[in-house]
């Protein structure tokens, strides 16, 4: 697969747009205009082709009845639609039971792919691992936090489940061409500093609409520090700023990755140099702390070591946030020969099978158990009220998810802070928010290979 030259940039092949189009585009309108035939401008609306398009186990049952409604007898290629049950699996009650079967029975009727629980995990997670999104392209999803995808290049994007249908039997939808807004990362991160922490200091310099409809498009020396799963990270948060989509240039990492998994051919997309961009923001994340989002906006946030006198009930690690390989083995260090707190209840929910069988034959789970945790299936548990970690009244969790709304884990007094695994990790021994120099200090390396982000 071709891969940018020394400026990464720029496009190391001339693209054709389609006429009327900018000369010099950002990577959403250069996306756009090599799945469209309509001009790609800011603002305008174009007709696109879908690479892949999926539901879960809670957008699936709507999107099948609006399919049916339409007349619609056969999706547009089987091999590019899909049902990801996660979100109420294994089943928690006979309403969710109900959902995922009459997902699995459309499945097996369309052809579609469908994964049964003991072989899937969360979406966000399972789709890339299995080479489902790749870069260049246009990934829809009904489910909002679609713009994970963004991590690999491609414009992933949410929608409801009425356009899924109609984009499960055409193949095509349409998209609002989205201005950009061009976030330049630079320095180098200190060792406690991942994806989580840098994409809630974004959140909380522009505000929860600070890019609303807008493409965010992550630039700068610092972005060689992130690991795959960093970006993973946020590109998902993405949304929680009013983006459309949050995507990554492609480099080495990001198509190293996808060529071990590609599921089909792909063909990165780049920016060109000289590409409009509405507005600019830099952070030198060289002096970036640890940083938590206080309830209730991912926005609210603040360092974690000023944060030290907010005690906790619950500490959940996972999600399609940070329930990846990285994300763990950070939790898994900080854990090692240590206690959760006796007044705190740790989940641990791997984010897909690959994840959890990497954590079994590197002896995290039962650095997890040892240390008082429960480490489950990977679904999306508690991460919206779902189950496997419910808050009750008044209860405060410490979560590496990507929303802290009210009631959005459980009770409607219940709260919830966002933060890193490392600092949920920390928080869940100290039994409060805690910097993860609290316990390990600022010379100790979160990784066991000694290298930050490697």
């Amino acid at each position: 697969m071709p891969v940018p030259g020394d400026n990464a940039n720029s496009a190391p092949t001339a693209r054709l747009a389609p006429a009327g189009s900018r000369d010099r585009m950002t990577m959403a309108e250069a996306i756009i205009a090599s799945h469209t035939l309509d001009p790609v401008i800011p603002g305008a609306v174009c007709q696109v082709r879908v690479d892949f398009a999926f539901a879960n186990d809670i957008t699936a049952p709507p999107a099948i009845e609006e399919f049916k409604k339409m007349g619609a007898a056969r999706v547009f290629d089987p091999e590019r639609c899909a049902i990801i049950p996660d979100h109420f699996t294994p089943n928690k009650d006979i309403a969710s039971a109900q959902q995922a079967k009459r997902a699995r029975e459309f499945a097996r009727v369309q052809g579609i792919k469908y994964w049964e629980v003991g072989r899937v995990g969360v979406e966000h997670a399972f789709i890339p691992e299995t080479g489902n999104a790749l870069p260049g392209e246009i990934i829809i999803g009904a489910d909002s936090h679609t713009c994970t995808y963004g991590a690999l290049g491609a414009l992933g994007t949410g929608m409801g489940q009425t356009d899924l249908a109609a984009i499960w039997a055409l193949g095509e939808t349409w998209l609002r061409v989205p201005e950009t807004l061009r976030v330049m990362l630079r320095g180098t991160p200190s060792r406690w500093i991942g994806g989580k922490d840098l994409i809630i200091h974004l959140i909380g310099m522009i505000g929860v609409e600070g890019a609303r409809y807008m493409s965010l498009e992550f630039h700068g020396d610092a972005i060689a520090f992130l690991s795959q799963d960093d970006r993973f990270t946020m590109s998902n948060m993405a949304i929680e700023a009013g983006a459309k989509c949050g995507i990554f240039v492609p480099d080495d990492t990001t198509i190293s990755y996808a060529d071990a998994r590609h599921a089909r051919d792909f063909t990165p997309v780049y920016p060109d140099e000289g590409a409009t961009y509405a507005r600019t923001v830099e952070i030198d994340v060289s002096s970036v702390e640890p940083t938590v989002a206080l309830p209730h906006l991912p926005g609210n946030s603040k360092k974690a070591r000023d944060c030290a006198s907010i005690e906790i009930d619950q500490v959940f690690i996972g999600s399609c946030t940070n329930g990846r390989v990285r994300d763990i083995e950070i939790a898994a260090n900080m854990l090692a020969g240590r206690s959760v707190h006796d007044r705190v209840r740790l989940m641990v929910i791997p984010a897909s099978y690959e994840v959890y069988n990497e954590a079994l034959d590197r002896g995290w789970i039962r650095i997890f158990t040892e240390a008082g945790a429960s480490v489950c299936t990977p679904s999306c548990g508690p991460c919206m009220g779902g189950h496997l970690g419910i808050l009750a009244a008044g209860e405060r969790a410490v979560s590496t998810s990507n929303r802290n709304f009210v009631g959005r884990m459980g009770h409607k007094s219940s709260e919830i802070i966002l933060a890193s695994p490392a600092v949920a990790a920390a928080s869940a021994i100290l039994g409060r928010v805690a910097d993860p120099r609290e316990i390990l200090g600022d010379d100790c390396p979160p990784l066991e290979e000694g290298v930050p982000n490697e």
